[in-house]
């Protein structure tokens, strides 16, 4: 049995005379055979906070929200446990103009290059049972199901597709952090988090260039 855990940074707008609209969209998969020892490294963390810091932050980490200490203390942990870490970012910028008005499509497509990545290159035993539980970004249902559907269709693996919110899912506020650690080395040339994970990566690769 095999876990990946996505999650993604940045956005999938192209106007970028809006100042939140960023310049890259990172993808990440954190895939490990074993999730408890994730949401361990997670409750533990979350559980050294002060009495009335757990309650403002709901049960969950958010990386972009926690100080500096917060995060290193969690990339230091994870980079313990026996994961594994794939990135795909896209330099929005190359993207083809064509698929600037459907995100969804774009946001499938993506997916899937990276699950194929995956598989053609073997990281994951490909004669178990995989699941692939996803970061929910979408409230619409059609289009969490015709995510799922998609990359069900794509796939030959034995692969079943969740989404679930982080507070649902204690690995997902993982991948959160990875995610950003990535989406910071690109956006904000900054790699000082992402150096820290640095041993856990086995890919980072570029798309549309």
């Amino acid at each position: 049995m095999a876990y990946i855990f996505m999650d993604e940074s940045g956005c999938l707008g192209f106007n970028f005379s809006k100042p939140k609209t960023s310049k890259h969209f990172i993808i990440s998969f954190l895939f490990c055979t074993n999730k408890r020892p994730i949401e361990k490294v997670v409750k533990k963390i979350f559980q050294s906070f002060p009495q009335k810091e757990r309650k403002s932050c709901s049960g969950v980490l958010h990386c972009n929200k926690e100080s500096p200490k917060t995060r290193i203390k969690l990339f230091n942990s994870l980079k313990e446990l026996e994961i594994t870490v794939m990135f795909i970012r896209l330099n929005k910028n190359k993207v083809y103009t064509n698929l600037h008005n459907e995100k969804p499509v774009l946001y499938n497509y993506v997916t899937n290059i990276l699950l194929d990545r995956i598989f053609s290159k073997k990281l994951i035993p490909t004669n178990e049972k995989i699941f692939l539980i996803a970061s929910r970004r979408e409230t619409n249902y059609f289009l969490n199901e015709n995510f799922k559907n998609y990359i069900k269709s794509k796939n030959h693996a034995d692969i079943e597709v969740i989404i679930k919110t982080p507070a649902q899912e204690k690995a997902l506020q993982a991948a959160d952090f990875i995610s950003w650690a990535a989406f910071r080395k690109y956006e904000r040339n900054d790699e000082s988090y992402y150096t820290l994970i640095k041993k856990l990566i086995i890919e980072d690769c570029p798309l549309f260039g």
